[in-house]
């Protein structure tokens, strides 16, 4: 069965896109990884900590409802701000690459004829880069919702997998990188936006993912949904957080020394999500990270 589908107005420039449907302006940004300038600018205003190697510091997605004048973003400077900096706390999930202090001791010990490197302190922070962010409320938005627990047994508070699953038109669709590093070569953390518009809905997903090789893999995922045709306004907010040691996902590897499926965010999560949620959510990797679980709220916009 076709869908009606509704007036809409698509916009560009040369670093943006940008969607009108309904009381909905939806724009997604797009630029170069931020040079130096920008880079000391962004890495002042989360508090220092070095960036990622590869910080999209002007990338963002921006939902702006006219009708109320509700604003929502994602933005790789508020992204890293949810980075733990400083000492990592009980919740972190902090961590730590098993084999560095034997690489070091081996090279440094009593039987190495190397002497121990002179070392000098650094800020501490969270290295993996693992954020909890989950979009925010811009400064400009004249309209400050709260976001409810969802009601388990209401339909319209869970994210319609089966419409999502349709192959209905897509209006708008845009992939926003914020922020990726190697982890010095131990491994990938990655954060990336992506956005869908079709004529019944708007649906995104931000996905945290973390690879720390022979260690273990992380995912944290944020899933907006809006029903164009609920009234009033509801957006319903998902997120979910999935651990798993490394040996576990590799288990799972299609072809034995193929190590290719290790490198990709969808497959990891595809396999994070298939192990038994009392073990991807509650046990993980025994990191006792507090972003395991899954929360679902709504918000309703005047």
């Amino acid at each position: 069965m076709s869908v009606a589908v509704p007036q809409h107005r698509l916009l560009e420039s040369p670093n943006s896109r940008a969607i009108e449907v309904g009381p909905w302006t939806i724009t997604a940004r797009t630029n170069p990884i931020s040079n130096a300038g920008q880079s000391d600018q962004l890495q002042a205003a989360i508090g220092g900590i070095p960036l990622p190697e590869m910080t999209f510091g002007n990338n963002s997605l921006e939902l702006e409802h006219r009708a109320s004048g509700w604003k929502y973003a994602f933005t790789t400077e508020e992204a890293l701000k949810g980075v733990r900096n400083g000492e990592l706390q009980e919740g972190d999930g902090g961590v730590k690459v098993g084999y560095a202090d034997a690489w070091l001791k081996s090279r440094t010990g009593s039987s190495s004829h190397t002497p121990m490197p002179q070392t000098v302190p650094t800020k501490p922070f969270d290295w993996t880069y693992t954020t909890l962010y989950t979009g925010h409320n811009t400064a400009s938005s004249s309209s400050s919702i709260k976001w409810e627990p969802a009601d388990r047994n209401n339909q319209c508070h869970q994210i319609p997998l089966a419409e999502l699953a349709r192959h209905d038109p897509i209006l708008f669709y845009a992939e926003i990188p914020l922020y990726e590093d190697e982890l010095h070569d131990n491994g990938a953390s990655h954060l990336l936006v992506r956005i869908r518009v079709m004529p019944t809905c708007v649906f995104i997903l931000q996905r945290f993912t973390l690879r720390v090789d022979n260690v273990l893999f992380r995912t944290f995922d944020t899933r907006m949904y809006h029903s164009l045709a609920t009234s009033p306004p509801l957006v319903v907010r998902e997120s979910s957080g999935w651990e798993a040691p490394y040996d576990r996902v590799k288990w799972r590897l299609p072809k034995r020394d193929d190590l290719t499926p290790l490198t990709d965010p969808m497959w990891i999560a595809k396999v994070l999500s298939e192990i038994p949620p009392e073990i991807s959510q509650e046990i993980g990797a025994g990191t006792r990270w507090r972003g395991l679980g899954t929360k679902i709220e709504v918000a309703m916009l005047a």
